[in-house]
């Protein structure tokens, strides 16, 4: 059954809404929250409809919608971890909304969502580290301050201190490197499996078209060799008729001129 035009205008306007979740926006942005509700107008009459689309179609509708507005209440969450786990909880859609897309566009915004939200705990969690112990740094300078002076012991407390501190800024560096080299690999491998699939695509789209091709020469060929065995028979039986009446013909002639002895 063919889409209706309530039905596209809510194709293309999840298709703009899953696009706008994968963006990177101001807390100010107010789009994406006022599409969102227009979503859920909109998928509300499609249910109303006569001529609505088949359950499991509506249902992948709904399925999209719930995840795109679980998407914007998890993003006014105030905790990193708040929001990681609300965005754990979420379920993306399962299909693509347009043909363009070869991976559903909402299954791409969760990753990358879990991604940000880790990478914010992840440095959240640096920062408090390393906030402690700069805290506690400075508290041991003001009491050896206040004692009169750094002792040999202090002075070696305090070198500790500030080689912990570097320790944790290198292991942050190396964090931040390693992620952005496991970025750019997933993006290589994931560049790399889709030429990979294009090409099987491109593979298999030219042998269908190869076997119609053999079908239908195929097919001509049968159809020529069934008229060819219809004259076959044709002429065989003109033979065979013309055979008989020529034998039926000379009996009559050669019963005239012998006839019947006596």
């Amino acid at each position: 059954m063919a889409a209706t035009r309530l039905e596209l205008n809510l194709m293309r306007l999840l298709s703009r809404c899953e696009a706008l979740a994968a963006e990177r926006r101001d807390p100010e942005e107010w789009r994406l929250e006022k599409y969102v509700a227009a979503l859920e107008d909109m998928l509300r009459e499609l249910k109303k409809q006569a001529s609505k689309p088949a359950p499991e179609l509506l249902n992948e509708y709904s399925r999209k919608v719930d995840f795109l507005k679980g998407l914007l209440e998890a993003e006014k969450l105030s905790s990193s971890t708040e929001k990681a786990l609300a965005n754990q909880l979420l379920a993306p859609g399962r299909t693509p909304t347009t043909a363009k897309e070869r991976t559903p566009a909402t299954k791409t915004v969760h990753l990358q969502t879990k991604a940000r939200c880790t990478g914010q705990m992840r440095r959240e969690l640096l920062g408090t580290v390393c906030a402690v112990l700069l805290l506690l740094y400075r508290l041991s300078c003001l009491c050896s301050a206040a004692s009169g002076g750094l002792t040999s012991d202090e002075k070696q407390s305090a070198v500790e201190l500030d080689a912990v501190l570097q320790h944790h800024q290198d292991m942050q560096e190396k964090l931040a490197e390693e992620m952005l080299s496991l970025a750019r690999s997933l993006k290589n491998n994931t560049l790399a499996a889709q030429n990979v699939i294009k090409q099987d695509n491109q593979t298999l789209s030219h042998s269908l078209r190869m076997a119609d091709q053999n079908f239908e020469k195929l097919k001509d060929e049968s159809d020529r060799l069934e008229q060819h065995a219809k004259k076959s028979v044709n002429w065989l039986l003109w033979i065979m008729l013309i055979v008989v009446c020529f034998i039926f013909i000379s009996m009559i002639l050669f019963i005239r001129i012998f006839p019947k002895l006596k």
